[in-house]
């Protein structure tokens, strides 16, 4: 006989009427919405007031708007020595009442920390702690936990608060996106979630220990906690390519938090649409902090005096300006200048001034000489010689299309045999230049030295933001790294990630020169995620096999799914037959796998003609290029597997992994580490030391 929970029922009505006061909330916000949409017209004042409340009240119906996520997931029940006992119910968002009773508290409200933190040993002043399963607004099951006289049982390390419901969630199947965890936090994650602002934060986590969530999380604490300033100096999120940010888009909306910007770096560059890659050697060179003294030079080389004296006349003289004057003019010009082009007025008016002056008797007026002979060829072919307005992809697209000026911009920095892996070719239209991940913090460099243009200064001023989320943050290069560090209003940061994944042309073994390259203004702080949620222990044991006596594989995390599938390893007769093995092998686990995600993830050189035999079997599938797990079965490269986790990994041919990436350990590691129920692995070839049974 199945017990049922003796509050069940009231706990189910408790809910519905949650979610009752939630929709009357709802109808009253859409009808403040159309008020203030019907009443146009009146003054200035009164219509810019009317698009502050309407932008007010559009936040609010984004808020209330939780789609199917449930709304309430938690209850306290604290002591309290001076009345009654309180309760509390946590929930996704804050609801209130007619009579502005809380019906639901906010999640990351000071009330609710008690309900992610209290233990044993610290109560926190909590009597009871109740966990609701539910989906959506039906209530499937209550976990009590209950505090005083030692009645709750911490000492297991590492200690689970709501096990229940922390089970049933990490038994769900995968939908392609990521979710938000608030039933759930734990301990350790609620910690960093509410880590105060200031400064730079790192988390270590290792794979599913839910660091990128917990990130998430921490950004829709923050702008909560500190509405004033955050909202206005905004929240950027940094992902390490777009397949990420689309996985992770929906986390921060089903948190009531909309406005946050999600971006890759590539992004924050404007006029520049990323659609090529870099081999490693060439993505080091450019990567390489000694890129923003060849950028510097190759400033300096655009800032030039005249060959030879210019003569202009005017009128019945002849004016002149000479190379020693024009050389004079860019000194002054770098001395009195930060940034390039807002220097390009000053040359302009000492040139005129140089030619009024060398009238006789001096008495041509300057502004006026301007005037008449600012628009002749001549002067503006000066001008442009002398000190150009330059815009940061004309710069760059002008110095990688030209060995000579590569040469002498990158010496001494880099030896002429390095600089020179960057020429390619000019491109004849500026549209037609294919730009790469790594130009992208080469093109904001330059763009921090030229400064903005004259009539460009909204598009070509860098933007700041109050707090910056980073993903991924131990594959960053040093230039990527002064990209960010120029956004930072005031230092404060969150980064994660994992060490033991680092792959790519900058993967480093340690936080150390990633901490050291950012904002210091406070001391920084460094935080370790050390339980994974994820992965099945026997799945996690295989992964770290491969990290094994590496300087990276010392600690693991703790997989709380004690048991799950062990992992299969396939062997394939011949390598013409592989193909066909993986193709049949992703039929028989899509017939068995449901409503949950599957990747067949494997080397670049396989992708195309995988597609091609999964097409010839019609086997519908996903490349992974085009969208983030948006088909069931997905094919995706090893080198953009990273941050994304299904039911189902085939990871194709292990060695192959090892020895075609730079990195190619961590990036097997990574591969090994996708799959939330079942791993696979499919070679022809011989398997990696470490996988040999």
């Amino acid at each position: 006989m199945i017990r049922i929970h003796p509050d069940f029922q009231a706990e189910q009505e408790y809910i519905n009427d949650a979610y009752s006061v939630l929709e009357r909330a709802h109808d009253e916000a859409k009808k403040l919405h159309k008020m203030v949409e019907s009443g146009k017209g009146g003054t200035h004042q009164a219509r810019f007031e009317k698009d502050v409340i309407a932008d007010q009240v559009n936040k609010r119906l984004s808020q209330l708007d939780i789609g199917d996520a449930s709304l309430v997931f938690g209850r306290i029940d604290q002591r309290n020595e001076e009345s009654d006992n309180e309760t509390f119910y946590i929930g996704r968002i804050a609801v209130w009442n007619e009579n502005q009773d809380p019906i639901t508290v906010d999640w990351r409200a000071p009330i609710s920390e008690s309900f992610y933190r209290a233990t044993g040993r610290e109560s926190m002043g909590l009597n009871r702690r109740r966990h609701f399963a539910s989906r959506g607004k039906k209530l499937l099951g209550i976990e009590d936990e209950f505090f005083g006289d030692d009645i709750i049982d911490d000492s297991a390390t590492p200690y689970f608060k709501g096990r229940m419901t922390l089970a049933t969630t990490m038994e769900q199947a995968r939908t392609g996106r990521l979710g938000d965890i608030i039933a759930t936090i734990q301990g350790e994650q609620d910690e960093i979630i509410r880590a105060p602002l200031a400064g730079v934060l790192t988390v270590q986590g290792g794979p599913g220990t839910g660091k990128t969530v917990v990130a998430l999380h921490r950004a829709a604490y923050l702008l909560y906690t500190h509405r004033f300033p955050l909202e206005g100096q905004g929240v950027l999120v940094v992902g390490p390519n777009k397949v990420f940010l689309t996985y992770i888009e929906q986390v921060l909306p089903s948190l009531g938090e909309a406005g946050v910007h999600l971006a890759v770096l590539a992004d924050l560059v404007p006029r520049v649409t990323v659609r090529g890659f870099d081999s490693e050697e060439i993505a080091r060179i450019k990567g390489s902090s000694l890129m923003k003294d060849v950028l510097r030079r190759a400033v300096k080389d655009r800032e030039r005096p005249i060959r030879e004296e210019l003569t202009i006349g005017y009128g019945l003289q002849k004016l002149r300006l000479s190379v020693e004057e024009s050389s004079h003019i860019i000194s002054e010009a770098r001395r009195r200048y930060q940034h390039h082009n807002s220097a390009r007025n000053y040359v302009r008016d000492s040139v005129f001034d140089a030619l009024a002056a060398s009238a006789r008797g001096g008495e041509i007026n300057p502004t006026k000489l301007r005037t008449d002979l600012g628009n002749i060829l001549e002067i503006r072919e000066t001008l442009d010689w002398m000190w150009p307005s330059l815009t940061a992809e004309h710069l760059v697209h002008d110095l990688f299309g030209s060995k000579a000026l590569l040469v002498n911009a990158g010496s001494p920095s880099f030896s002429p045999e390095e600089i020179i892996h960057l020429y390619r070719e000019r491109s004849s239209h500026a549209s037609k230049v294919l730009w790469t991940e790594h130009d992208a913090p080469i093109l904001d460099e330059a763009q921090a030295i030229l400064g903005s243009r004259n009539g460009f200064k909204e598009e070509e001023t860098i933007r700041t933001f109050g707090h910056i989320v980073v993903d991924e943050a131990q594959d960053l290069s040093p230039m990527q790294l002064r990209m960010l560090q120029r956004r930072s209003l005031n230092g404060s940061m969150t980064l994660v990630g994992d060490i033991a994944q680092a792959t790519g042309a900058w993967a480093h073994d340690d936080w150390n020169h990633i901490i050291e390259a950012l904002p210091s203004r406070k001391e920084p702080r460094f935080a370790e995620l050390t339980v994974g949620y994820r992965l099945p222990q026997p799945t996690m044991d295989v992964a770290s096999k491969v990290i094994q006596g590496t300087p990276f594989g010392m600690n693991p995390p703790v997989a709380v799914r004690e048991q799950g599938e062990i992992p299969r390893f396939v062997k394939v007769e011949t390598p013409a037959r592989l193909l066909g093995a993986v193709t049949a092998l992703t039929r028989s686990e899509l017939e068995e796998l449901g409503s949950g995600t599957m990747a067949v993830i494997s080397p670049d050189r396989y992708v195309d003609p995988l597609t091609q035999s999964l097409n010839a079997s019609g086997i519908e599938h996903g490349l992974v290029y085009e969208g983030a797990l948006s088909s069931q079965v997905t094919l995706v490269p090893v080198g953009l597997v990273k941050g994304l986790e299904l039911d189902v990994a085939i990871v194709v041919e292990p060695i192959e992994i090892i020895n075609g990436e730079r990195n190619g350990i961590r990036s097997l590691y990574v591969a090994l580490t996708r799959a939330t129920r079942r791993l696979i692995i499919v070679h022809s070839e011989i398997l990696p030391d470490a996988l040999q049974h």
